[in-house]
């Protein structure tokens, strides 16, 4: 039988997947336009090391957890796959969208029975 619960945990890791995607990309454009401005200046030698490092420990990052909480979130919605719904409740966290993975977290252990 669904409830309500289900459908607003699947909201919920999808605004926060959705979140997660765009920071995750904001930080690669900066970290490019980073690379472009430290050129510029004449820093060749940083220009290259200061963005790999920013989008390597922090957009791929958010990129992952942003698709991982919006495969959650598609998995929460059809009610199927509970495992993957918690996965993506939990990726949904970090940093951007603590209080919307919380939430999310609870909904869908409390939804267990809902899914197949």
């Amino acid at each position: 039988m669904r409830t309500w619960k289900a459908t607003t945990a699947a909201v919920l890791e999808l605004v926060a997947g959705a979140l997660h995607l765009v920071a995750g990309v904001v930080v690669m454009l900066v970290s490019g336009a980073l690379a472009a401005g430290l050129e510029i200046a004449g820093l060749s030698a940083v220009s290259a090391a200061v963005p790999v490092s920013v989008v390597a420990f922090i957009g791929i990052p958010l990129l992952l957890l942003g698709v991982s909480a919006l495969v959650g979130g598609i998995c929460a919605l059809q009610e199927e796959h509970w495992g993957l719904a918690l996965f993506g409740a939990i990726c949904s966290i970090p940093p951007l969208a603590g209080v919307l993975g919380i939430v999310a977290i609870v909904l869908v252990v409390l939804s267990r029975e809902e899914f197949e």
